[in-house]
């Protein structure tokens, strides 16, 4: 999908997309207030993390009013429809599907009623790897799941389905039983909830406004809606906020292992995870990649606008002169009509095109924040060359990319990531590059200031937190067809988990799903 805010997402191929973002989550309780449009500014602040869907769910009191479909926050919402929204509490999504296709049921907040009268909505941040198991026990408790085929509907349906509780009594018994990483914020008619897994993989930080409470994705979004940081939601933590204020609970004890990769992509770069800007970070991993891969050079250059931050952190720490070598269309991201077959051809140039006055006759070192399929170093090395520059030497504020996410950034299957079948040497020669210098892990994690106890490093060394299922059962279209399948094999949930061994051409079998990260991804060779 396009980005909507120009930012280059690595999809120069829009059938193969590079590292896709984790989506955004916004909640807000705040009487008087016009909370609609204080969702939609700060799902505005998190257009970057997800722009496949959008959606705000909104209460007066009385009834929970969800308004959705798919598209940019800005094509969903306008003047008419927000004024139409009217409440004092509100939650909304920017949505990039990791579990469940792009389609109009799977997109957030998802709405269920409960059979004491009441209703849930909510948005989720993040991927759970248990999504088979539970889906199993929605099918064979009975419950409607209404259409869609992501593991937030699963998650809504089971909170809605004890009538005997409340809605925190329920999402205190429904939440140590989720596997995976999840950034909730979930709301009644009266209540504004927000919760994050045990590993706080996916950010989530709780904002103070002069009449109200935020939660958010990413600080920025406090900063664009007015509203002082309070703290990080904790992991393992619930949190509710209603008329009588907020309080707090723990369903899952602390273990925190937050995404390594938000430092180096996902966040905006003035947000804030952790006490660490997000900027500074980035400019520190450039220093740092300058001192492990020097080279004589007369030109930095970024990779506009992810790869700015370490490409003058690179400049500052070599001593190599900064300037803009390529300029980026910021609309291109903005249309939906797609290019000619002669268009298509020329890839990358659609994007950004070569400052050719300031590159010839150089020696160029381009920084880029990760290659993932090579196709966007590639077309780049070849543009610098074809517009005069004598030699490029690539550089990458990330360590290789080796292995796939599962809790919540869509990457390649393994099969494609360069670097799984590469070495440094092969993936040089396939882009076409004079040298290139990849950022150790070690730099990396010293740049954030976080232990490296305390970060999910998964994708770079594979080292995966949080358990995943066996048999694959696993990935983006794992619903898809489930309850049929359910059905089909007669078979409860512990069964399936014992027949990871079985032959899944059986009739009745659940299906080898593994999306992202194929077949493969689950174990080393």
């Amino acid at each position: 999908m396009p980005r909507g805010d120009g930012r280059l997402s690595h999809d120069l191929d829009p059938q193969r997309p590079g590292p896709q973002d984790a989506c955004g989550v916004f909640g807000v309780w705040a009487p008087g207030e016009e909370v609609a449009k204080l969702t939609y500014f700060g799902m505005y602040a998190l257009q970057h993390r997800g722009q496949e869907a959008a959606g705000i769910a909104v209460s007066d009191g009385s009834g929970v009013v969800v308004y959705k479909d798919l598209g940019l926050v800005a094509q969903v919402f306008d003047e008419p429809t927000l004024a139409s929204l009217r409440g004092h509490l509100a939650i909304g999504h920017t949505r990039y599907s990791t579990t469940g296709g792009s389609t109009w049921e799977n997109a957030q907040p998802t709405i269920r009623a409960t059979p004491a009268g009441t209703t849930i909505a909510l948005a989720h941040n993040g991927n759970l790897v248990n999504t088979a198991q539970l889906a199993r026990e929605v099918t064979v408790r009975g419950l409607n799941s209404d259409g869609a085929t992501s593991d937030t509907a699963l998650v809504t349906t089971l909170l809605a389905s004890r009538p005997d509780l409340s809605v925190e009594a329920a999402a205190m018994e429904v939440l140590p039983t989720l596997r995976g990483a999840f950034s909730f914020v979930f709301m009644d008619e009266t209540t504004l909830y927000a919760a994050r897994d045990a590993h706080g993989v996916r950010p989530l930080v709780l904002g103070r406004l002069e009449r109200g409470w935020v939660v958010a994705s990413e600080t920025a979004a406090l900063d664009i809606v007015g509203a002082s940081v309070v703290r990080e939601v904790e992991p393992g933590e619930l949190i509710a906020v209603d008329e009588h204020g907020l309080r707090s609970a723990r369903f899952a004890v602390p273990e925190p292992k937050g995404c390594l990769f938000e430092y180096v992509y996902i966040a905006r770069p003035d947000t804030t995870i952790s006490g660490r800007n997000v900027y500074a970070t980035r400019v520190q991993i450039g220093r740092l990649l300058a001192k492990e891969h020097p080279v004589e050079a007369d030109l930095v250059i970024p990779v506009p606008e992810s790869g700015t931050p370490a490409a003058i952190g690179y400049a500052e720490g070599s001593g190599i002169t900064y300037g803009a070598g390529l300029m980026k269309n910021p609309y291109v991201g903005r249309t939906f009509i797609q290019p000619s077959q002669t268009l298509r051809q020329l890839g990358i140039r659609l994007k950004l095109n070569p400052l050719r006055e300031n590159v010839r006759g150089k020696r160029v070192v381009v920084v880029d924040d990760s290659i993932v399929r090579g196709n966007t170093q590639r077309a780049i090395v070849r543009m610098l060359r074809e517009a005069g520059a004598l030699e490029v030497h690539v550089r990458i504020s990330s360590p290789p990319v080796t292995w796939p996410c599962f809790y919540g950034i869509d990457f390649a299957t393994r099969a494609e990531l360069l670097a799984n079948g590469l070495d440094n040497e092969g993936i040089r020669r396939s882009i076409g590059a004079d040298t290139l210098g990849y950022v150790s892990l070690a730099a990396l994690i010293s740049a954030t200031e976080q232990p490296k106890t305390r970060l999910c490093r998964a994708c770079f060394d594979g080292e995966y937190p949080i358990e995943l299922p066996a048999g694959n059962l696993i990935g983006k279209h794992v619903l898809e067809g489930v309850d049929k399948r359910v059905a089909d094999s007669g078979t409860t949930g512990q069964e399936h988990d014992n027949e990871a061994g079985a032959d899944r051409s059986a009739p009745g079998a659940l299906p080898l799903v593994a999306s992202p990260g194929g077949s493969d991804a689950l174990h080393r060779p």
